[in-house]
């Protein structure tokens, strides 16, 4: 099979001939049609995640047909249009997952590939409203924002969220999920063109998180503080969402893009009442909830362009210099 390699550090993905994965007992054999890029391809290709081993098939997030299945698998998935679960082995505590969980394209190799195996219990029907490309956007990005959410912070209707950083595929799923289950919700970005991509999909209003007042600004555009404020960046800005968070009001995070949190004043905390939370990927059953809500709801995940499976290296520059709005996707196969 073609399968896209990553040999080094700082290496391009390349196109190269692989042997096709076999199903073992309770697998089965994914022909992938689509696959998506996340951030933690290019922290990968920059050397900066644990447990590096080289070659690898990165990719995390894949939808397609099921073309064979191992001994012991349930027959009746042959021919369906599935898409994969990227966390695997979480365990039996939903509060936290087990020491041996993994995520799909690292140290397994992943999506970036022709054909996949994955235990069958991974695997869960494409919602038919999907395209395979929209399909393959789902994955890692909605079970991350719906445990984020809802898990996490028990986002509820009517109340207010604030999503930073707004155009990631993340930032964007949560949007799409949150302005379906009646939330009012409000974005930071430094781009005025994704501020206003996000209006389109339902955000109230947002903010240039760069200017001096954003807080102030963005507040008095929601008529009042935030219930629930969900953020992938930490760092020295932490500061800004404690003072935009509501009395009781839940921060959840999911990500350390600008590093760690320096100086949090515990008044802040604790005279306001609130809640910081954290929060990876997803249990089974959240990635179950996940797909269905995008069933209900008729969400279709954003996809800011579809590259070729052999345009892998020219996709993940696409993603690494931070301009796409939405997932960058690779066609695997007609």
């Amino acid at each position: 099979m073609q399968a896209l390699q990553l040999h080094g550090i700082n290496q391009p993905l390349v196109l190269q001939e692989v042997p096709t994965p076999v199903p073992a007992a309770g697998e089965v054999l994914v022909a992938l049609r689509a696959a998506a890029f996340n951030h933690r391809d290019v922290w990968i290709q920059k050397g900066q995640y644990g447990g590096l081993k080289f070659p690898c098939i990165l990719g995390s997030d894949g939808a397609g047909v099921v073309s064979a299945v191992g001994e012991g698998a349930d027959e009746s998935l042959l021919g369906q249009a599935v898409v994969v679960n990227p966390g695997h082995n979480w365990g039996d505590n939903p509060k936290a997952q087990a020491k041996n969980f993994k995520i799909l394209g690292l140290p397994d190799q992943g999506t970036f590939a022709e054909f996949l195996s994955v235990p069958a219990q991974y695997v869960r029907a494409k919602p038919a409203h999907l395209s395979f490309e929209q399909a393959a956007a789902l994955p890692l990005g909605g079970l991350t924002a719906y445990r984020a959410a809802f898990t996490r912070a028990d986002l509820q209707a009517g109340e207010r969220v604030l999503i930073t950083g707004i155009g990631g595929g993340v930032a964007v799923l949560a949007l799409q999920m949150a302005v379906a289950r009646g939330a009012g919700v409000w974005v930071t970005s430094s781009s005025a063109e994704k501020l206003a991509r996000a209006q389109e999909l339902g955000a109230r209003g947002g903010a240039d998180y760069n200017d001096e007042n954003w807080v102030a600004d963005l507040t008095k555009q929601a008529g009042g503080l935030f219930d629930v404020i969900i953020d992938s960046a930490a760092g020295p800005s932490f500061n800004a969402l404690l003072d935009a968070a509501a009395p009781g009001g839940r921060i959840v995070f999911f990500g350390g893009t600008l590093g760690a949190i320096p100086q949090v004043p515990p008044a802040k905390v604790f005279w306001k009442q609130l809640t910081i939370l954290g929060s990876t990927m997803g249990t089974e059953q959240d990635f179950a909830d996940m797909v269905s809500l995008i069933e209900e709801k008729q969400i279709v995940p954003v996809v800011d362009q579809v590259f070729p499976l052999a345009e892998g290296e020219a996709a993940i520059r696409r993603l690494a210099d931070g301009t796409q709005f939405g997932k960058v996707v690779l066609r695997v196969k007609e």
